[in-house]
Order: C-alpha cells, then structure tokens, then sequence
C-alpha cells in the first residue's frame, strides 16, 4: 500500500505515561483537533484484550478526522482491529513476515537507523520508514542516535515517506529542515504538553516549514 507522504506530517505516538486529568482518547482527541496527521497507539504493557478495546477506539477517533490509525508492534491487534497500518521496529518482527501476514491493503512502517536498513525494509515491503532518534529522548531510552548525515543519506537512498522521531520538540524541529524527511513523530512534545491542541497547531506548522525547507 503506498504512503500518502502529507499523512506523515505531523504523526503522534502514543504514551499513556502522559495520561493525567484526561484519558488517553482525551488526549489524542485534542492532538486530532489540533491538527495532527496521523496516529500511532503504542502500548507495552497491556494485554491484548485492553490493547484491542483502545484500538477500537482510537480508530473510529481517528477516522472521524480522516486520520490514519496505526498499530505499533502488536500485529495481531493491528489486524482484529483493521487499523490502518502497523508500525515495527529492527528488533520487534521482520518486515517480510509481517507484509506477508497483513497483506498488501495495510500501511507497514519499519524503524529504521542507518542507510542499509532502510533500503532492506522497503525492499520488504515498508511503506513509511521512522529514522531515529534525531536528537536526545527520555522516552525511549535504548534508541540509537541518528545523525544528520544518515538521515539524510536515507532519505536520498529510498522512495518512501520518511518521518524523523526521537526527541523533537518546538525548539529543535526546525533543524531537521533540509534533511529530506516528510514529516515528524512526537511524543512528549504533544502528549507532555499542557495544552495539546495547541501544541500541535504550533508543530504543525512548525513540521510545514521543516518539510518545505
């Protein structure tokens, strides 16, 4: 399935951590409405019937803004849901098998840290690749480090979308402008944030200026 790359703008991942006075659907609810592009439900730790009831409802969210709902890791969700896509990363399930298990109709995002990554998971059949960390992250804490130089060499050495993650806020985003990314993934930037509507508004247009630049 190909990627609509204006999907990839501004794509918000989940983290319940952040979760306080409003619910997760709360939260995401507000990101939507502030203009965010594409979402991505990431859960490590519920089981797969808690994980299903939240896909559930995120989705129909999501699809009520015209926004595509992804599914990190957990493909038996993504499919008992019929998310949009699933996302997977170098060390979670190989892109082959798990084009090979949802099929063709369904949005595949592969993470992604050097060049030679990224050429082998769209070869397998990603339609979006998530490069980083881009910059310093408490969020995932294992991430490895993704130079500007590589991520621009990966955005050179393939033909789909490209959305940069890990550690991108309002003060640094701007810096990602001329690397060749399509878009950004937040975290913290959006679901940390006080006032989430309009966070995104201004890292949407922010995101517009890095893709532009």
């Amino acid at each position: 399935m190909k990627c609509d790359k204006k999907t990839m703008l501004l794509y918000a991942v989940t983290d319940r951590m952040w979760a306080g006075k409003e619910t997760l659907a709360q939260q995401v609810a507000d990101a939507l409405q502030g203009g965010v592009t594409c979402v991505q439900l990431r859960e490590k730790q519920l089981d797969d019937a808690a994980f299903l009831q939240e896909a559930l409802t995120l989705k129909a969210l999501c699809h009520n803004y015209g926004v595509p709902f992804i599914v990190n890791d957990n493909v038996d969700v993504a499919l008992a849901c019929h998310a949009d896509g699933v996302h997977v990363g170098q060390h979670d399930l190989q892109a082959q098998n798990v084009r090979a298990r949802v099929g063709g109709g369904m949005l595949l995002g592969v993470s992604a840290q050097t060049v030679a990554q990224a050429v082998e998971a769209q070869k397998n059949g990603a339609d979006y690749l998530g490069v980083g960390a881009v910059f310093p992250t408490s969020t995932k804490t294992d991430a490895d480090a993704v130079s500007d130089a590589t991520l621009k060499a990966i955005c050179e050495a393939v033909t789909i979308p490209v959305v940069a993650i890990g550690g991108i806020n309002a003060e640094n985003i701007l810096q990602l402008a001329g690397t060749g990314v399509d878009g950004v993934a937040l975290v913290s930037a959006i679901f940390g944030s006080k006032d989430i509507k309009q966070a995104c508004r201004q890292l949407r247009a922010l995101s517009q200026k890095v893709v532009s630049g």
